[in-house]
């Protein structure tokens, strides 16, 4: 239970910060949410995470909102507008389904980082689990570290960025999701290839570092996408099904 309400906790600077050791993660998501309807306090800060699940979800709001140490699963899902910065690793479904906002992991991402997200910028600083980006729709995601197994996997839209390596079966069954690797691929998925990195690429490659604050040469990079064999049932294929 509470022991200390959320209007309580409001430092000298405005911003507004709750402690989880005397809170609860109903208390902090209430008090997000209420500012859904009218924003009285820009700025939060979250202690003593350790972990929990669903911390900051479903916000609607343009906040910015800072969290002090690792959090569980579905942290920040469903963001719209706010600007979410985890300042330690996270796990499973980061960020799921955001459509709009920022979220920035100051660590590792487990499993399913971005997954089905609409839009958005998101940012994971260390490495990513598997699956990242599985079914992104319209997210744009750069991870500075590597990529686990089936990352993008069925990926219709958005980037994916990777500065490190990608795991086995990159890109599975991908529609138009943009990749682009600096290091190796253990292995792609199926009608998943590398592309020619033509200047638009290198152009958009570039936003995409310069945004995230990410010092690589684009040109050092390589682009995946879709052979668009799939987009199709084929016939010859019914055998198989």
């Amino acid at each position: 239970m509470s022991t200390k309400s959320v209007a309580e906790s409001v430092t000298t600077s405005g911003k507004q910060t709750v402690d989880l050791a005397q809170q609860t993660v109903r208390d902090l998501n209430q008090a997000l949410h209420d500012q859904n309807k009218e924003l009285t306090i820009a700025e939060w800060e979250v202690l003593n995470p350790k972990g929990e699940h669903n911390l900051a979800v479903g916000l609607d709001q343009k906040l910015k909102v800072d969290i002090y140490g690792p959090v569980g699963y579905y942290c920040a899902g469903m963001n719209k507008e706010a600007d979410i910065t985890v300042h330690g690793h996270a796990g499973q479904g980061i960020a799921e389904n955001m459509m709009s906002g920022s979220v920035r992991v100051k660590g590792n991402a487990s499993s399913a980082a971005g997954a089905t997200a609409h839009g958005g910028f998101l940012v994971i600083e260390g490495d990513a689990g598997s699956r990242c980006g599985i079914s992104m729709k319209g997210i744009d995601i750069v991870v500075k570290g590597n990529v686990g197994h089936m990352s993008c996997f069925m990926g219709q839209a958005g980037s994916l960025v990777v500065c490190g390596d990608a795991g086995d079966a990159l890109g599975d069954s991908l529609y138009e999701v943009h990749i682009y690797v600096k290091g190796s691929v253990k292995s792609l998925g199926a009608d998943c290839i590398e592309k020619e990195m033509r200047q638009e690429h290198l152009d958009e490659l570039s936003a995409l570092l310069e945004k995230a604050g990410v010092d690589e040469d684009p040109k050092a990079f390589k682009r995946y996408g879709s052979a668009r064999q799939l987009y199709n049932f084929k016939v010859d294929n019914a055998s198989a099904y």
